[in-house]
């Protein structure tokens, strides 16, 4: 299954998570717990995160590239606009290979 991947350097990692995690649970099944969340978009589409004091960490994983972008573009849009206090910069995604 193809998967990218975005390092995100914020001191607010944490915080970001649970709001990420926190706006999906009442459409899927989230879970989270401390500095790392999971969000199922589908039976094939998965959002994982990863705080650190200085960095989140997010991975999407789907089988269709296309639906890799997607994925990727929803992710970035939310967490944005979570973080409209603090400027994120371009977030880059990078594909595993």
């Amino acid at each position: 299954m193809p998967i990218s991947q975005a390092r995100v350097p914020t001191a607010e990692a944490s915080r970001y998570l649970k709001q990420l995690c926190r706006h999906w649970s009442h459409k899927f099944p989230v879970e989270e717990s401390g500095d790392k969340g999971r969000v199922p978009f589908g039976e094939d589409r998965i959002c994982t995160f990863v705080a650190s004091s200085d960095a989140l960490l997010m991975q999407v994983a789907t089988p269709d590239p296309a639906g890799l972008t997607r994925l990727e573009n929803v992710v970035s849009d939310h967490l944005l606009r979570f973080a409209f206090r603090e400027n994120l910069g371009e977030i880059t995604w990078s594909r595993a290979a």
